[in-house]
């Protein structure tokens, strides 16, 4: 097997990386912090949803902004990812569709105040889009984790961290988006924990 060129591939895709990182809006991230905080102060719950990579990013972000309050031994955050009741999810793509994934547990969960984090690449997925229109007429604060030219959800959610690439560019979209979860944890961890 040659594998003469497998470090400059490495190094090519962490270079690609940092790049990406670099332009990213951090007053945008600055936004999403104060919302998120916002909602901390008003006891309102802040939902992740998306799909495929996306929900397991959704996940892991519930459960890293879920563990803020505990680690910063303060009042936490209510976080929940709507992407992990896999028998509520299957129920409502078989009687509804599945378009409508997220809208159907909105519909009993959401109240106005409540945050929607909307993660896509593509940022045209019909469920996360029909999701974010639910949420502003219900009265609640939309935020966009988005890729490639941002799609429906960077003219539709309220705030968005863009993370700008060449359309299909998902494996460095992915990973930002994870980053931006780690980034922000941490920061609420360490703000919080000096009050």
């Amino acid at each position: 097997m040659d594998t003469s060129g497998r470090k400059d591939y490495f190094k090519n895709y962490i270079k690609h990386l940092h790049e990406i990182l670099m332009g990213l809006d951090l007053h945008e991230v600055e936004k999403v912090v104060d919302c998120f905080l916002l909602a901390r102060k008003n006891k309102r719950t802040i939902f992740f949803i998306g799909n495929g990579g996306s929900a397991a990013t959704a996940s892991h972000f519930a459960q890293d902004i879920g563990e803020v309050g505990r680690k910063a031994k303060v009042t936490g955050f209510k976080s929940l990812s709507l992407t992990d009741n896999t028998s509520l999810i299957t129920a409502a793509a078989n009687d509804h569709g599945y378009d409508k994934i997220f809208t159907v547990q909105l519909e009993e969960l959401f109240s106005p105040g409540d945050v929607l984090v909307a993660i896509s690449a593509s940022g045209n997925s019909p469920n996360v889009v029909s999701a974010v229109e639910f949420a502003k007429k219900a009265g609640g604060i939309t935020i966009g984790f988005i890729g490639f030219s941002g799609g429906k959800l960077k003219s539709l959610c309220e705030h968005v961290i863009h993370v700008k690439t060449q359309i299909g560019e998902y494996g460095p979209v992915e990973d930002v988006h994870l980053i931006m979860d780690h980034l922000i944890q941490s920061y609420l961890i360490s703000l919080l924990s000096d009050k």
